[in-house]
């Protein structure tokens, strides 16, 4: 008699929970999606930041100076497509989510709410 009494309580816990749990794991995707593509981009412009602290500690005289400032349209053009393409994914991921828990929304109110 007790065993169906918790088996029953502890079935009907785990449904009434399993919204937040798949709400949780929906949003540790997401923040683990994100914190990769922030480690990856400060990985990027670090390194083009050090590859330009390089280059400007490599001028010595009048042509060294015009051949650094020459490069730095190119860096410029590279450092805007970066932050571009970064800008791009991190609405891709916002709007995947969005997506995701409008989903999980809709599934839910499905349950509450039969047809």
């Amino acid at each position: 008699m007790y065993t169906d009494f918790f088996k029953n309580f502890s079935d009907q816990t785990e449904k009434q929970l399993e919204p937040y749990i798949k709400f949780n794991k929906l949003v540790t995707k997401n923040v683990e999606v994100v914190t990769e593509l922030q480690l990856n981009a400060m990985r990027t412009y670090s390194e083009m930041g050090l590859t330009q602290m390089k280059a400007a500690s490599e001028i010595k005289d009048a042509p060294s100076l015009a051949t650094f400032n020459s490069q730095q349209l190119t860096v410029l053009s590279k450092l805007s497509q970066q932050m571009m393409d970064d800008s791009n994914k991190l609405q891709s991921i916002a709007k995947e989510f969005k997506e995701d828990v409008e989903k999980l929304t809709s599934e839910n109110l499905k349950t509450v709410n039969p047809a």
